[in-house]
């Protein structure tokens, strides 16, 4: 039979060859930047939007302002640059601003911008992955009805190559995530190529009209604009928190692709937004073309036939494939940051676990699983989703900069007045940031993220301090058992076959002076009386029990689980000193189907009792088949 598990995932890896899923830099820049760098192709138009709707209150001229609101993101993306430089080599162990708040700044800190985190790598997924199918859409109207399908798809699609590993699923995907630069890169060197000429193009020249409108309103459109635009920022940080999956000398490897990755999304976006001033576009929400095609058909002089629609058609390939695989810089981080809360006790201890090929497989399957929720629940629609973007990446950017000037502070060193005047500027731009979107996009959905965050933390200090409670109960237990304690041995039965026979031999072997019984359920009849399984079950017995005694439990209400745990309960009150072991005889299916056939009643005993204090399990299995490999 075919290893289907080994076709999809590739063959297992060991411990030791980790070594061979570290990543050089060009793979890096396409699996932590592909979320970064595919924002261009919407935060213009994110910026334009409001400033479009307002040109018939302020004149054409408001559009203009769209190219200064450019400048000032680009800005804080190069304070970013610089903070996150220091970051890695703070921090070399990766986990950004997760690990930057937990050591400076306290846990209540570090959960708060874990779970900004985590929620914003599942709107990443949500998000990109959307926007991939609405673009996809945009070429194929006949898509419309099958978009949830679609995204469903694609996530499954992204979700499979990360199991398979960073490595591999970095390879396949930096295709299109070159192929994107470079074709924004061309697009960028012809449309100034076409403004160096002059070439015919519009740029807003016209007044801004402030008659019949205050100050605070135009601050107000400026702050909508800005916020908007800072979709461009996200997934920055997202190289701070993977630096283990970089070859040595890690932090080195990490800060180059860092700045690679900044100069590279600094030169696309402010291009972008220079040449959609130049060229006179706009941008309505509802509009069925985006702000980037627009911008792609106005600097190819139309792209109707020819070499111009083959370029067009590239480039909208490119933008479609890129939108779509962003949701990788989430897969590559969402894990390994679940993974570090796992380990201090603040997320189930399963998100340390490693899979075959070396990745954290449980993260990705619960990402997964969250992006597909959310892309069912809002229809796939990217427009639904982005009002909830942002406010989490900044709340993270915030504390890690907060983090890191109480760093500097504590250790000093050489330079460390500067370093933390770059990062604490960084703190207050990126608050001041982060308090625009609340306010700006509040009405719009981002309260809900507002409202989610504390709720996450608190769940996180939930499971933590029951790990701390299961630790110390396990410390302090172990006075329990100091000394010896008799034990009682219970088989439960319900019939004779060769599984009992030979759970019933087992018990003899571990019981104590012969303290071992038998116990089975009887459902009686409408009179009250035995059952005739009861019956015959004690014509037989003596012929296969060797002295163990049986015992009948009557259950009129033709409840199995229930009688036994009371009857134990019962034994246990009455014997403190003993230890109960219930032997439970199972018979076991050859195939997994035919345990669909059954009732599954050992199951749910084992659940059952596990619940109870000194009652000890154990299972006898009798293979009915040959197991099926």
């Amino acid at each position: 039979m075919p290893n289907y598990r080994t076709l999809l995932l590739g063959r297992r890896l060991a411990s030791e060859e980790s070594h061979e899923t570290k990543i050089s830099n060009p793979i890096a820049l396409a699996v932590f930047s592909s979320d970064a760098l595919s924002s261009v192709a919407y935060a213009t138009q994110e910026i334009m939007a409001p400033l479009t709707a307002a040109v018939a209150i302020y004149g054409a001229g408001v559009l203009g302002w769209s190219w200064w609101v450019a400048l000032g993101i680009v800005g804080l993306l190069l304070v970013l640059n610089v903070s996150y430089r220091q970051t890695i080599h703070a921090y070399p162990s990766g986990g950004g601003a997760y690990l930057v708040a937990k050591d400076n700044l306290g846990e209540v800190a570090a959960q708060t911008a874990g779970a900004s985190l985590l929620i914003d790598y599942i709107l990443t997924v949500a998000v990109s992955v959307s926007a991939g199918v609405s673009a996809i859409v945009s070429a194929f109207p006949g898509f419309e009805a099958h978009r949830i399908f679609l995204a469903e798809g694609l996530i499954a699609f992204i979700a499979l190559m990360n199991l398979r590993g960073v490595k591999e699923s970095g390879t396949v995907f930096s295709i299109p995530t070159y192929g994107f630069v470079i074709c924004i890169m061309g697009l960028l060197l012809k449309g100034f190529w076409n403004v160096a000429t002059g070439q015919a193009v519009v740029v807003h020249t016209a007044a801004v009209h402030m008659e019949g409108t205050t100050k605070l309103a135009a601050l107000w459109l400026l702050a909508r604009a800005y916020s908007a635009g800072c979709t461009a920022l996200t997934g920055v940080e997202a190289i701070s928190n993977g630096v283990t999956a970089f070859k040595e000398p890690v932090s080195k490897n990490a800060s180059k692709t860092m700045t690679s990755m900044v100069i590279i999304l600094g030169l696309m976006f402010l291009g972008i937004t220079y040449l959609a001033n130049h060229y006179g576009l706009t941008y309505h929400p509802d509009a069925s073309e985006t702000l980037l095609s627009q911008l792609t058909r106005a600097v190819l002089g139309g792209a109707e036939h020819g070499f111009a629609k083959l370029v067009y058609l590239t480039t909208t390939g490119f933008t479609m494939a890129i939108l779509v695989l962003a949701a990788n810089t989430a897969y590559a981080d969402f894990p390994r940051l679940a993974a570090l809360h796992a380990r201090d006790g603040f997320l189930p201890r399963q998100f340390t676990s490693q899979g075959d090929r070396l990745v954290f497989s449980n993260g990705i399957f619960i990402l997964s699983l969250a992006a597909g929720f959310l892309v069912l629940l809002f229809g796939a629609k990217e427009d639904h989703l982005l009002p909830l973007y942002a406010v989490g990446v900044f709340l993270g950017f915030t504390i890690s900069q907060a983090g890191m000037v109480r760093r500097w502070f504590r250790l000093k060193g050489r330079g460390w007045q500067v370093k933390a005047l770059i990062n604490g500027l960084g703190a207050v731009t990126t608050l001041v940031v982060m308090l625009v979107i609340a306010v700006t996009r509040f009405a719009h959905g981002a309260w809900i993220v507002i409202v989610l965050v504390p709720l996450m933390v608190m769940t996180f200090f939930n499971i933590h301090r029951h790990y701390i409670r299961i630790k110390s109960i396990l410390a302090a237990s172990r006075v329990d058992f100091i000394g010896p304690r008799r034990n009682r041995v219970v088989v439960l039965v319900s019939g004779i076959h060769a599984g009992v026979v030979q759970s019933l031999n087992y018990a003899k072997v571990i019981a104590e002076h012969g303290e071992v019984e038998a116990l089975t359920v009887d459902f009686t009849d409408e009179h009250g009386r035995d059952s005739a399984m009861l019956d015959k079950l004690r014509s037989d017995w003596p012929r296969y029990s060797e002295g163990i005694p049986l015992r009948a439990i009557r259950s009129p209400y033709r409840k199995v689980v229930e009688p036994i745990v009371n009857e134990l309960e019962r034994m246990r009150q009455a014997e403190p000193e003993y230890t109960i072991t219930v032997i439970l005889p199972e018979f076991v299916t050859g195939h997994w189907w035919a345990n669909l056939l059954h009732n599954q009643t050992a199951m749910r005993i084992k659940g059952t009792l596990l619940l109870m204090p000194k009652i000890i399990v154990i299972s006898i299995p009798y293979h009915v088949e040959p197991l099926v490999e």
